[in-house]
């Protein structure tokens, strides 16, 4: 797929007459892909809904915002988001154009390369807080949790035999190769890593393995690419065996999958199941990355040139449509969403979640 693909539905929608992260250390969170997934549609700033009647897009003043939306957002969000997007851009007949890219690489667009986005959606809340706030936003909200999972073919070597019970014996044989996204670029790389880790780590006074089933683990584990789609195509292939990516990745796939352990998988958002993740560390890109459970956040950058719109956006997928949306796509909506207590939250989003200083054992 090229860096930057391009997609428009302006001419269809004319058609039938639509009108419509204390700096990086202690970080763990999401997702690949180095594609860029774009799409437009109306030039309108109003809409006619279902019911009928006509939803202008204004700011706090009655002004009409712009008439498009750029958001840039982790790999693993690309399903979500691309189907929330003709939605969005009906409803208030606008153009949403996505990028899609590992989260860190999306965050570093407004950070190191001075891009401008209208959302910025990650797949670890802790890049926002410890990149993005204070220069270049106030706030956020933590909106979905997911999982890490093992992912294979009816034909990869041990398919017959592997299950949730024994799922670390077939990854450390000889000749099997497992693949994950680069940890420099994509936290769901980082994250893979630490779910290996966390299989030789005691958690309530059991281990799955040793400290050797670990290392000819991480012996048959490889970086073919940093983007998770390009994971998945590989391993349809035959060029991986398996692949260690999200669960809501895998849950779309339609390739077998096995589930992993509660204590290994980093979704659980509770203080014993955090402090087990935190005996995870990588180290990538000259920066240490600490385990915590999978939190995904959301903000709308201060360096915005349509934050009303970004605001909407927000709005738009922590509440039902959008939370529908994600759980259709594999990922576990956090309801209501949480947004910090400090900052400038809008209005429409602040009145859908809970203002909160924390998230489970997670400092906001």
């Amino acid at each position: 797929m090229s860096e930057r693909e391009q997609r428009s539905r302006r001419g269809i929608l004319k058609a039938t007459g639509a009108l419509g992260v204390a700096g990086l250390t202690g970080l763990a969170g999401c997702t690949g892909g180095n594609t860029t997934d774009q799409s437009t549609t109306t030039e309108s700033d109003e809409t006619t809904t279902a019911s009928g009647t006509t939803e202008q897009a204004e700011d706090a003043t009655g002004t009409p915002t712009a008439d498009s939306a750029t958001i840039f957002h982790a790999g693993s969000l690309a399903p979500p988001f691309s189907a929330a997007e003709p939605e969005f851009e009906e409803k208030y007949g606008v153009d949403v154009s996505r990028e899609a890219k590992g989260s860190v690489g999306s965050t570093k667009k407004i950070t190191v390369q001075g891009r401008s986005a209208d959302v910025l959606g990650v797949s670890d809340f802790r890049l926002i807080r410890d990149m993005i706030v204070p220069d270049y936003g106030s706030w956020y909200a933590v909106f979905a949790t997911n999982a890490m999972s093992l992912q294979y073919r009816e034909d990869s070597p041990g398919a017959d035999e592997i299950g949730p019970d024994n799922w670390w014996e077939i990854l450390s044989r000889d000749d099997v190769t497992i693949g994950h996204s680069d940890p420099a670029v994509d936290p769901g790389g980082y994250r893979a890593v630490m779910a290996m880790q966390l299989g030789k780590e005691t958690f309530e006074g059991e281990r799955l393995y040793d400290e050797q089933t670990f290392q000819k683990i991480r012996d048959n584990m490889t970086i073919p690419t940093g983007t998770e789609t390009k994971l998945e195509g590989q391993l349809k292939s035959g060029k991986l065996d398996y692949a260690l990516y999200y669960r809501s990745i895998s849950s779309q796939s339609g390739l077998p999958y096995v589930d992993l352990q509660p204590h290994v998988d980093l979704s659980k958002l509770d203080q014993t199941h955090a402090e087990h993740y935190a005996k995870a560390k990588v180290e990538a890109g000259g920066t240490e990355y600490v385990g915590a459970p999978i939190a995904y956040g959301m903000t709308v950058p201060s360096v915005a040139e349509a934050p009303e719109l970004g605001a909407r956006w927000v709005e738009y997928m922590i509440t039902e449509p959008g939370q529908q949306i994600l759980q259709d796509k594999g990922l576990i909506p956090k309801k209501p969403a949480v947004v910090t207590k400090d900052g400038d939250v809008p209005e429409r989003v602040a009145k859908h979640a809970e203002a909160k200083t924390s998230v489970g054992p997670l400092e906001l």
